[in-house]
């Protein structure tokens, strides 16, 4: 049987990775400033995560969410103590794009209505509902496209009550920070308004933390630099550290009923294991405060270029914009520099997901290759 073939691949085979560098199946150790799209949050293979995972598999690696779990109980506990939501609920499921079907399902539930708000050039996964509030039509079948979603630009809130006060609107779906899309944000007073009018018109608000969560912005939530309060969070990625693994967090005034959701493999014991060593290493590390750090020096060290036309995002979720496509100063990256990047669907754009782990040195070594690289010569 031969693999389904959907990724273009790079010619490398990581075989080992410890905290921001992988190394390969000649030797070759590369700098990882993308964390494998931004699940790497405490560092590869970080001795506090080995040792709990390690631990539960030796204890019980899995059993059905039909009987107790404490560990549930102490992550739901941990991460709401540490990201400042306590008073909000937990489902755990599997994945990013889980986290955002299960929120929409339950928006959808809670208003008993069905059409979407959301905006371009946004991505949210690849299920059903996750995909079709995905603005890229390359990957949404017809089987996605029966679902009613409109798509709105962002900073647009006199679009966006058009759209609410037709009252037929279950949830607005948003990222704080997009990320495929390019590391385009709303500013803090759009986000203020779309929560008021979500308020006025009885709608849900939905924030895609998927990939802007746990620290990686600079605060523990992206939406916290806007100072407002979601129905839903939705969670995966950085929350793992490469255990599969999402949830979503829900606000108080929606009441959870027997049956409404569901899931076989999240919230088990090992993905529970490592989400509490992640939150463990993020508090006990003050990682948080280390990305606010280097994103400081990195946001200085990428004004010297000239070459750099826009830098986008914030904390360790960022974006450096040249004049053009960066496809093969990516591979020049990766082959003669070994160093790990990320693209998105601004073909300009070089993102930047590092774990929370790396040092002012690494961004130092970042720079030295694009210059070594010789921007200038690298149109095509």
């Amino acid at each position: 049987m031969k693999l389904f073939d959907v990724y273009p691949l790079y010619n490398i085979t990581p075989i080992n990775a410890q905290d921001v560098f992988v190394t390969d199946e000649k030797g070759q150790e590369y700098l990882d400033l993308y964390g494998g799209h931004g699940v790497i949050s405490i560092g590869h293979t970080h001795p506090k995560y080995v040792e709990k995972i390690t631990d539960q598999i030796q204890k019980i690696g899995f059993y059905s969410n039909a009987v107790q779990n404490p560990l549930q109980v102490e992550l739901a506990e941990k991460l709401g103590k540490l990201s400042g939501c306590e008073d909000y609920q937990l489902f755990l499921c599997n994945s990013g794009a889980e986290a955002n079907e299960n929120a929409l399902k339950l928006a959808s539930f809670e208003t008993g209505k069905a059409r979407i708000v959301a905006f371009e050039n946004a991505f949210h996964g690849r299920t059903s509902a996750a995909v079709a509030v995905t603005d890229n039509e390359k990957i949404n079948a017809p089987l996605n496209s029966q679902h009613s979603v409109s798509f709105l630009p962002l900073n647009d809130s006199e679009a966006l009550e058009i759209e609410l006060a037709k009252n037929d609107v279950c949830a607005v779906i948003i990222e704080p920070i997009q990320g495929v899309g390019g590391l385009d944000q709303g500013t803090t007073d759009f986000f203020k308004e779309v929560e008021k009018l979500c308020r006025k018109y009885k709608v849900i608000l939905i924030l895609d933390e998927v990939q802007s969560g746990y620290g990686r912005s600079g605060k523990f939530f992206a939406f916290q630099h806007h100072q407002i309060e979601p129905d839903i969070i939705t969670v995966a990625k950085g929350m793992g550290n490469g255990f599969p693994i999402g949830g979503i967090l829900v606000h108080p005034k929606i009441k959870a009923k027997y049956g409404m959701l569901g899931t076989t493999f999240g919230g088990n014991h090992l993905a529970c294991a490592a989400a509490i060593s992640v939150l463990e290493v993020i508090e006990n590390e003050k990682l948080i405060d280390n990305v606010n750090e280097v994103s400081a020096y990195f946001f200085e060290k990428a004004k010297s270029l000239p070459q750099v036309k826009k830098i986008k995002g914030r904390g360790l979720m960022l974006g450096l914009e040249f004049d053009f496509d960066v496809a093969e100063l990516r591979k020049k990256l990766i082959y003669e520099e070994h160093i790990f990047t990320g693209g998105s669907n601004n073909k300009n754009l070089i993102r930047i997901l590092p774990p929370l782990t790396v040092k002012k040195e690494h961004i130092d070594r970042f720079f030295e290759a694009l210059i070594r690289i010789e921007m200038l010569d690298m149109r095509i």
